[in-house]
């Protein structure tokens, strides 16, 4: 019997521990990078390789097609809740395109957009620096469209990695 309990117990603590290391690495990637199942990114099909000279590559398109802040502030509110943060500040948020759109991400669908906290190494601000280096790669032929779609809406953070700063943002 006392075998069993040894046995029963470090079941029960790796179990524990398991659940801590996942509920801790859950906690952190709910700052840095959007919940897939919520967020997987979503684009805009009227941009395409084909017209990114008639589209993203052309200076203050994103303005053309952002949605009202309006429309983005009600998403956020509905979207802190549901990814369960404790902090429901609006302010303590970008409502934060996934695949930018300076990438050709979609602009108003609910699948590209998240509440990306601006604080925190690899915050909202940050993110802004990767949109930014990916579209002058496309916009220049360095890298396809759907390259630096795929790269972003995969993990930004090792997209920074790859294109902006091996060092990262942590």
């Amino acid at each position: 019997m006392i075998g069993r309990r040894n046995v029963n117990f470090f079941n029960k603590g790796l179990v524990i521990a398991l659940a801590w290391t996942f509920l801790s690495f859950s906690a952190a990637m709910a700052r840095d990078l959007p919940d897939p199942a919520m967020t997987p990114g979503w684009t805009d099909p009227r941009v395409t390789q084909e017209t990114i000279k008639q589209t993203i590559c052309v200076s203050g398109y994103t303005e053309t097609v952002r949605p009202t802040t309006s429309y983005t502030n009600k998403l956020k509110q509905k979207q802190i809740k549901a990814y369960g943060y404790s902090d429901t500040k609006l302010g303590h948020y970008e409502e934060d395109h996934l695949i930018s759109l300076q990438l050709g991400g979609s602009p108003d669908d609910p699948r590209n957009l998240w509440p990306q906290p601006y604080e925190g190494s690899c915050g909202a601000r940050v993110k802004d620096k990767i949109e930014g280096k990916l579209k002058r790669l496309v916009c220049s032929g360095k890298i396809t469209l759907e390259e630096a779609q795929q790269a972003i809406a995969t993990d930004w953070i090792e997209a920074y990695k790859k294109y902006y700063d091996p060092a990262g943002c942590k």
